[in-house]
């Protein structure tokens, strides 16, 4: 009878559930994985060297392209690092403002997962159940900023601009008539946040939908219950953070654990798993979601009675208004030569770790006092999950690679910086 040895077989370097461009090898017996190697640096782009020859408001668009599920809230570890540095002091309507949109990119975020793992999984609606609510979170980052996805709204000193008094409305064309644009217009009738607290108080029922079509499907859990188990030590072990720490039982949550913004005074519960499986942490996704709803509404009912500034009064580091800048010399001097020449920032290093929802990223910046970082590095939670690959996957199927990809949530332009 002939000996059987292990083979290896190419998995991708097309998008093999990874969001990006992954090569993994696998060694096989049968279907069983016996080691898997994940390649990377196919999509190398080269972001942290880039920002070093941008001036330090150049360098932010880069973040948004990152982690392109999650685009604000790289932005956010980006400028809170900047801010750091130059000691200066974000109001703290701006503040409100910037937590409010970090947990819009986090439903944004869940919301692309929970549909794009599921559809890895082999469940189809999922998709379009999620991707229904994101059009309306898209509007958000619209209504703010003017683009739908990579928005670079956060400042160094507060934000953008603040919150439109009126939304976009939809109009009539061949496509819809009447009626249906009067349907599609009812919650954009007011303000941003007219149009935000109708969104939140729609939402849970919404997820509630989710959960019907997935947390008790027989399918699903077959798909998942008991695939990629990690344990406690492992976990901490490995550096894992966000989802696929809690997920193992730890309650570590850098908004709880070291608050930043106005994250202490926001009402939240930081869910946590028992079984370190595929399936707790999609429960746990879940339960995000619900938990960043709350703190939305709470930023809204916040931000309706509290006007003021929403960036620094510091013209070093952010331009005057308009009107100010085309009626008096000064401002337009520290319009222009913040747009051509930025702002030097004193010589130090600083680390700024915030929890995106994909776990823990890291802003690290060396500065010599120039108006470019001297060195930028950044801390993927995404890279350090992907490094576990080969010890979720052993003995496990082929089938079940998928799902560990998944349930990593992992985007390639964060991995391949």
């Amino acid at each position: 009878m002939a000996e059987i040895k292990n083979y290896t077989l190419n998995f991708g370097p097309q998008h093999p559930a990874a969001h990006g461009v992954l090569r993994l090898v696998l060694e096989l017996d049968g279907e069983v994985v016996q080691r898997a190697d994940p390649h990377i640096g196919l999509l190398h782009r080269a972001t942290e060297k880039l920002v070093e020859s941008k001036t330090y408001i150049q360098g932010l668009p880069y973040m948004d392209r990152l982690d392109y599920i999650s685009m604000m809230s790289n932005e956010h570890a980006y400028c809170l690092g900047i801010e750091k540095l130059l000691g200066i002091e974000v109001p703290i309507r701006a503040q409100y403002i910037r937590v409010m949109f970090a947990e819009i990119s986090r439903l944004l975020n869940h919301l692309f997962w929970i549909g794009t793992h599921g559809l890895d999984c082999g469940a189809m609606n999922i998709m379009i159940y999620c991707f229904r609510e994101r059009e309306a979170l898209f509007d958000m980052n619209e209504a703010v900023s003017g683009a739908r996805m990579h928005s670079a709204y956060f400042r160094p000193g507060g934000v953008y601009r603040d919150l439109p008094d009126v939304m976009p409305q939809y109009k009539v064309n061949k496509f819809k008539n009447a009626k249906a644009i009067e349907v599609l217009n009812e919650s954009r009738q007011g303000s941003l946040l007219d149009f935000i607290d109708d969104f939140v108080a729609k939402f849970p029922k919404l997820v509630d939908e989710y959960e019907t079509l997935l947390t008790d499907n027989r399918i699903w859990k077959q798909r998942t219950v008991g695939i990629g188990v990690v344990s406690p030590e492992r976990a901490l072990n490995l550096g894992f953070t966000g989802t696929m720490l809690r997920g193992s039982g730890f309650a570590w949550d850098l908004r709880k654990q070291q608050p930043y913004e106005v994250y202490e005074h926001m009402d939240f519960d930081v869910p946590v798993g028992k079984n370190g499986d595929c399936y707790d942490r999609y429960l746990l996704h879940i339960e995000e979601i619900r938990q960043s709803n709350r703190i939305i509404k709470q930023c809204v009912d916040w931000l309706r009675v509290n006007p003021g500034p929403v960036i620094t009064s510091n013209h070093k580091v952010a331009p005057p208004d308009r009107e100010s800048m085309k009626s008096n010399m000064e401002d337009l001097i520290h319009h222009f030569k913040l747009f051509s020449e930025g702002f030097h920032v004193p010589e130090g290093e600083v680390y700024v770790g915030l929890e995106n929802p994909k776990g823990e990223f890291g802003v690290y910046f060396v500065s010599d006092g120039a108006n470019k970082p001297y060195r930028l590095k950044l801390r993927s939670p995404a890279y350090v999950h992907l490094s576990a690959m080969d010890e979720m996957a052993r003995g496990h199927m082929i089938a079940d690679v998928v799902s560990i990809i998944g349930t990593m949530d992992i985007a390639f332009g964060d991995i391949d910086r």
